[in-house]
């Protein structure tokens, strides 16, 4: 059964010193029902209204805007800096930044406004960042790949907002790890889908797996664009704002079509209680209980998925450039990286030690 939110006018507000969204309707014993049975909507005798919490799923689902950033990131930020914060999210929506990419920088962001106080962000030269730089890593502790997600907040405060150009240009950045993928062999596939009972959410592993997707492209996969016919799917404003074909799995098909019978999706292909979209965090545990399941102690997330798709295309002999466009990356060096992971060719090395052996026995 969907939920029709079209039919309610949202807004937020507070209730007992919580953050809710009312909901004013029209009376109608059939729109009650469906806010108490699909929403769990509830009553406010004082206020005589129904009322939801106020979390991001509700929003969504009844057109509210969500928040970036709470309001209980900016109580930290002294009020001088307070404008240079908004500064730096209007200019990053400006640029069409996605949401996760601005949340990033503006929380990087707020971590240097923190620690400033009342010394005003537009005051700092080059020196006493570069010693905020050093504070992150020798007393906070921040590895490699947390160091350059806060040095590129700052830096796109300060080069791009501020205008400052080669501002961040005597400050180094710390050399990144070189890691490799981590991979499941096709027989802990073959495990973690064996061991998932629930339709849906096997769906979405073959899907994640069968197709190469990231877990925010397996969530937002829209019903429309699965063309059965010519076994490709569209994913819209994937990765980088890029739409990009990827291949039906033809051995989906019957498992597919029993799904969409049995659950009737509306919009999206997996959707949340509410009919909204499904959310990463849930498709994340939707994976770890399949590990769990299956016995696999590998610690690698869902997006191991995606590159075990790849590593497999490349065993089964795929041409590295038709897996680079499948799994829409710009460089084709992001791609190579698989090379050092599948195992055909490495496998066939015989160790100089087992032609000693030979040779002593």
């Amino acid at each position: 059964m969907s939920f029709n939110s079209s039919n309610y006018h949202a807004v937020a507000g507070q209730h007992k010193e919580a953050n809710v969204i009312w909901l004013h309707f029209p009376k109608d014993p059939q729109l009650i029902s469906d806010l108490r049975v699909q929403v769990h909507a509830r009553w406010s005798a004082s206020q005589a209204c129904w009322y939801i919490a106020d979390h991001p799923a509700h929003r969504r689902l009844f057109s509210l805007p969500v928040p970036i950033i709470g309001k209980d990131v900016l109580v930290h930020i002294h009020p001088i800096n307070q404008p240079e914060l908004t500064k730096m999210q209007e200019h990053l929506c400006l640029k069409g930044y996605s949401p996760n990419t601005l949340r990033t920088y503006l929380l990087e962001f707020a971590q240097l406004l923190y620690s400033l106080g009342p010394v005003p962000a537009t005051s700092l030269l080059p020196e006493r960042l570069r010693s905020y730089c050093l504070y992150c890593i020798q007393t906070l502790k921040l590895n490699e790949n947390h160091m350059h997600s806060r040095i590129n907040a700052l830096k796109y405060y300060y080069e791009q907002v501020l205008g400052r150009e080669k501002f961040f240009i005597e400050i180094p950045r710390p050399k990144k790890p070189y890691i490799l993928p981590k991979v499941l062999s096709s027989q802990e596939i073959t495990r973690l889908f064996h061991a998932t009972e629930n339709l849906k959410h096997r769906l979405l592993l073959k899907l994640c797996y069968g197709m190469g997707l990231r877990v925010s492209e397996v969530v937002n996969l829209k019903i429309r664009n699965i063309d059965t016919n010519r076994h490709q799917v569209l994913l819209e404003a994937a990765k980088g704002k890029k739409d990009r074909y990827v291949n039906l799995p033809e051995s989906i098909l019957q498992e597919l079509n029993t799904y969409y019978q049995q659950y009737k999706p509306k919009y999206y292909l997996f959707e949340g209680q509410y009919g909204d979209q499904y959310s990463i965090r849930s498709a994340q545990s939707v994976f770890k209980e399949a590990m769990r399941r299956a016995n696999i102690n590998k610690r690698l997330g869902i997006h191991g998925l995606r590159h075990s798709y790849a590593t497999h295309l490349l065993e089964y002999g795929t041409d590295i450039s038709f897996i680079q466009q499948l799994l829409g990356h710009n460089d084709i060096k992001t791609t190579q990286t698989y090379t050092h992971v599948a195992q055909t060719k490495l496998q066939s090395v015989r160790s100089p030690l087992d032609t000693l052996n030979n040779k002593i026995s």
